[in-house]
């Protein structure tokens, strides 16, 4: 069964799409159309600007959901996927490969979102590091004796956590998992906080977009970060995308569970090839053998 998964923000890079606009009539369409929804145009910086540039979340996630659901989109003969997952953001372009949300329509919540995520980061400030080889209750555990906020953010693998927060407390917590024996606890260049409750002043706007926006049963299950089991309901669909704004992405139980369910092949559709890393880390760690590919 053929899964296909989408990246999240810090998988861009400098002339992201670029190939794609050039050699598909259908996806340059889709893009300069972008252009307009979004008011500026982003295709001048997804082709030409610079890593800075494209570091901003009001244009990374937006230039991220634009390449990957492009490439869901108007990729010639690409079948029909068995169920979509994506990473945070990515999981706005599952929700337009399975033919829940109009690319329209998804362009336009992410903007959103990513708008709203932006002010969050400017008011207050706030990081994330990724922790290697630990295991991830003691990580957990770090985080809970940590003085202020920080959380266990996006679980990507097993001995793979990312912890957000606020600076002072990602730091403390960064030395505490030093000491119990990390091997790595490092810093992401990352403009915020992101999937902790820092980002809880972003939920009105993000709560009045996603109530107003038109999401249909999806034609594959789609496995939402925030319960990481298959979903296929409007209704609860629309809750786990708001509730994924402050709450953990389960990126590992997530593709546990797409294999569990079948899934023998998994395509990775945007820029970069991290989920593909991940995909067999998990993958490999179960003992079960998957075929892995990307589409960028």
């Amino acid at each position: 069964m053929k899964a296909y998964v989408f990246p999240g923000q810090g998988a861009q890079f400098p002339g992201m799409g670029k190939e794609l606009y050039d050699n598909s009539p259908e996806a340059k369409a889709l893009m300069d159309k972008a252009n307009d929804i979004l008011g500026f145009n982003i295709t001048e910086i997804m082709f030409g600007g610079s890593p800075e540039d494209l570091k901003a979340t009001r244009v990374t996630q937006p230039a991220i959901f634009i390449h990957s659901a492009a490439l869901a989109l108007c990729t010639p003969g690409l079948p029909a996927p068995d169920m979509v997952g994506g990473h945070s953001l990515g999981e706005f372009s599952a929700l337009v490969a399975s033919g829940a949300v109009s690319f329209e329509d998804g362009l336009k919540l992410v903007a959103i979102r990513a708008n709203e995520m932006q002010k969050c980061c400017e008011k207050v400030p706030g990081t994330m590091a990724a922790i290697i080889g630990l295991p991830t209750e003691t990580v957990e555990q770090i985080c809970e004796k940590t003085e202020g906020i920080v959380i266990a953010a996006n679980y990507n693998c097993d001995g793979q956590i990312v912890i957000s927060g606020q600076n002072d407390a990602v730091l403390a917590a960064c030395e505490a998992c030093k000491q119990a024996g990390a091997k790595r606890a490092l810093p992401l260049a990352v403009s915020g906080a992101f999937h902790s409750p820092l980002m809880e002043p972003a939920r009105a706007e993000l709560a009045k977009a996603i109530e107003a926006t038109l999401i249909k049963a999806p034609r594959c299950p789609i496995y939402q970060n925030v319960t990481a089991a298959a979903e296929t309901d409007p209704a609860c669909i629309k809750e786990n995308l708001l509730k994924q704004l402050t709450s953990p992405v389960r990126w590992t139980q997530s593709i546990k569970n797409m294999i569990a369910a079948g899934a023998d092949e998994f395509t990775e559709l945007g820029p970069g090839t991290v989920l593909q890393g991940l995909v067999k880390r998990i993958s490999g760690a179960e003992g079960i053998e998957v075929a892995i590919n990307g589409l960028s």
